[in-house]
């Protein structure tokens, strides 16, 4: 006896689909499986049979063929476990034929229940793209599959249910659609909280207005990582597209919470200074996404960047650039995406109190030297403002006046990105940070005086042109939040001024 069952198989980010072919012939008795299956793949004979026993069927005294076609593409983990389940008892006909536009991803275990697996949403959207109307996941992904509109999705928790679906006695019941809620900003750190700071955190506003990396520098206990944990609270809303594009990462990754399947709040990822380039990056025999890719849409930061390890920090500048990372390996090559903020934080030397208004530096200019060299000219390029963050008066901290809130500020740029997105409208530009060379033009019409003003900087400050590009992409933020299409010379000079720190503490040009 032959069946064929869909399901689908994930490489990365990339779902595809697998024909599950099963054969039953007269022979010596065997359970084979073909079709380039990984050591994952091939241990579900043991689960499966298993979970026949547990079922009450016996398994056929004959020689059983599994094929995972196409044979060519390498089949990895346990999403197939319950098509292998389906393409026996349809070959065993001990259920009717399946329909050809029913899918099936999930785990089965011992005892012939499904277990949850991960990357269910990339496969379900691709199960849709092939014309699949039914698809059966475990329950726990049931929520996760239901983001996908026009699929029937089924949430299965044994195989007594498949049985039993399939032999007319009990039917499943189709899983309710996911209703999307309205983004919520729950936290106890609030831009309220912080006692002074007005040029910081206007800086941020910027640079969350715009999707603008940023480097905050200053001596300890001046509020570098207490204003960037705020920052999440001031992000604008994702569109539908991004929360998709997001929550496909952290399905694959095993990062989604079954009760809120898709991601509506930008991610903040925040790695510790030891992690390694393949946690940044990603990596693995079968690449997994880094932190890079996790957060994707969303916020990356670094404190105390001067401590990572240089070469993982040369990482960066590629997904920078490039808002995504190439990971290639022998099996193939594995694109993610990785359009992020970058948020930086450290010191400006070891001790932490070089350029302090008041407290002596004890570092010599050599250790000075060598701690500010672990961060490159071209990383430090890419960092769209350069903040530096003075220690906090004690008028400051003693005051009693009520600083500005996170909800407040987030209104303004949030009305910003908004006049972004119908700026950028019909193309593939998300904000003003990711406008292209050859859209400047367009995007950032300049008073002349203004473009005679960043003329005379560039002479003067001998900017590199990617540091030309940044500089008008942050004068058009600026620009928006002032409501103002034309950017002035104002806007232009308030975006100069957070270039200059390269030359205080590095010494460099642009």
């Amino acid at each position: 006896m032959f069946s064929k069952i869909n399901t689908m198989g994930l490489y990365g980010l990339n779902a595809f689909p697998v024909d599950v072919e099963t054969d039953i012939s007269m022979g010596q008795p065997a359970f084979e499986i073909v079709g380039l299956p990984d050591m994952v793949v091939k241990e579900s004979r043991e689960r499966i049979k298993s979970a026949l026993r547990a079922g009450g069927i016996k398994f056929p005294n004959a020689r059983v063929m599994i094929n995972l076609a196409p044979a060519d593409t390498r089949k990895s983990g346990s999403v197939h476990d319950m098509a292998i389940f389906m393409g026996l008892l349809t070959a065993m006909d001990c259920i009717s034929a399946v329909p050809e536009d029913c899918c099936f991803i999930g785990e089965v275990s011992l005892n012939g229940n499904i277990r949850h697996v991960n990357g269910v949403l990339p496969m379900t959207l691709m199960a849709l793209k092939n014309g699949i109307k039914h698809i059966f996941v475990p329950s726990d992904n049931a929520f996760e599959a239901s983001v996908v509109d026009g699929i029937c999705v089924y949430g299965v928790k044994s195989i007594i249910e498949l049985i039993d679906h399939f032999s007319d006695r009990k039917k499943l019941v189709p899983s309710e659609k996911y209703k999307i809620p309205e983004a919520q900003y729950i936290s106890a750190l609030d831009f309220s909280d912080i006692k002074g700071q007005q040029a910081a955190k206007l800086a941020l506003e910027i640079a969350a207005a715009g999707g603008h990396n940023a480097l905050l520098i200053g001596s300890p206990g001046s509020g570098k990582s207490m204003l960037s944990k705020r920052l999440p609270g001031i992000l604008p809303l994702m569109t539908f597209e991004e929360s998709i594009e997001t929550t496909n990462i952290h399905s694959i990754s095993g990062l989604l919470d079954k009760d809120t399947p898709l991601v509506t709040v930008r991610p903040f990822r925040a790695p510790h200074h030891t992690i390694s380039s393949a946690g940044l990056a990603g990596g693995g025999s079968i690449p997994h996404p880094g932190e890079i890719s996790i957060a994707h849409n969303g916020l990356l930061f670094l404190d105390e960047l001067a401590e990572f390890d240089r070469k993982t920090l040369e990482i960066l500048r590629q997904p920078l650039e490039e808002q995504k990372v190439t990971i290639s390996r022998a099996m193939g090559t594995i694109t993610y995406p990785s359009s992020i903020m970058l948020i930086a934080a450290m010191n400006p030397c070891p001790c932490g109190f070089f350029g302090h208004p008041r407290k002596k530096c004890i570092c010599t200019p050599k250790q000075v030297s060598n701690y500010l060299s672990k961060i490159s000219g071209p990383l430090l390029d890419r960092l769209d403002l350069h903040i530096e963050v003075a220690p906090v008066e004690f008028e400051h901290l003693s005051s009693s006046s009520q600083e500005e809130s996170s909800e407040a500020i987030r209104k303004r740029v949030q009305s910003a990105r908004e006049v972004q997105l119908e700026r950028f409208h019909g193309t593939d530009i998300s904000c003003n940070a990711r406008i292209t060379s050859s859209k400047l033009r367009e995007f950032c019409p300049m008073e002349d005086n203004a473009k005679i003003f960043l003329g005379n900087v560039f002479d003067k400050m001998g900017l590199s042109a990617r540091a030309y590009d940044r500089i008008l992409k942050v004068s058009r933020t600026i620009a928006d939040l002032d409501g103002k299409e034309v950017i002035a010379k104002n806007h232009i000079s308030q975006a100069v001024q957070y270039r200059s720190l390269d030359r205080k503490y590095w010494n460099q040009g642009g």
